[in-house]
């Protein structure tokens, strides 16, 4: 189930990648690069800290041929038909959800504590999106007010770590540490679910401008 869950997450992280190049209307070489280095960015770092060798996408090229499938798909599904503006956020959200999960199982095997294991997962689940965002010259969604992404991937990952603990039959822990990660991106997105703001008194436009300065949430 990790390589499925591996598998599935660079096809939608691959298509979020060329969402986000979709909006920036960058041409066909442009499209491909985003999203190969969205869908195999997280994974990637997580196997050079765990030292696995060779790193997974270079072990099995199939997890590059699945980012560029999901690039083209999208592409595809483009041109048939006009792509809703909320296709980003839940694509982006289902990667977080797969990637997640699939790393914290993969540091489990590597045999690292549950902390350092939820670490691994949210660092497979979202680094590759912050790559994404910079390539694209946009704030990362990890660091934007408003959204919930690292918290909602910690969360997730912990989660899985409890149902597991707990003795919950397979598939159980897994769906619901990724249902728990789909549901609080969502819910940040539509909602506005935030963690609390930490603001030191007096210290309000120093350092930014105003809409920086304002009280946000990650």
């Amino acid at each position: 189930m990790i390589y499925v869950f591996e598998l599935l997450g660079v096809v939608v992280f691959g298509a979020s990648g060329a969402l986000a190049a979709g909006r920036k209307r960058m041409d066909l070489m442009g499209v491909f690069v985003l999203a190969v280095v969205t869908a195999i960015g997280g994974g990637t770092i997580r196997d050079v800290l765990l030292d696995r060798h060779p790193v997974f996408w270079i072990a099995d090229p199939t997890f590059l041929l699945g980012g560029v499938a999901g690039a083209g798909l999208t592409m595809l599904l483009a041109r048939t038909r006009p792509l809703p503006a909320s296709s980003l956020a839940i694509a982006d959200a289902l990667g977080l959800a797969l990637f997640t999960v699939g790393g914290v199982q993969i540091a489990q095997q590597a045999g690292v504590g549950g902390i350092v294991a939820v670490l691994m997962g949210t660092i497979t689940g979202s680094a590759g999106g912050v790559i994404r965002d910079v390539l694209a010259a946009e704030i990362p969604m990890v660091f934007r007010r408003g959204y919930l992404y690292a918290s909602a991937a910690i969360a997730g990952g912990a989660a899985y770590l409890l149902l597991e603990a707990a003795g919950l039959p397979w598939p159980v822990p897994s769906l619901g540490g990724m249902v728990l990660i789909v549901g609080l991106r969502i819910g940040s997105i539509v909602h506005g679910w935030h963690l609390p703001v930490f603001e030191v008194p007096g210290e309000q436009g120093l350092g930014g401008d105003e809409e920086a300065d304002r009280p946000g949430r990650r």
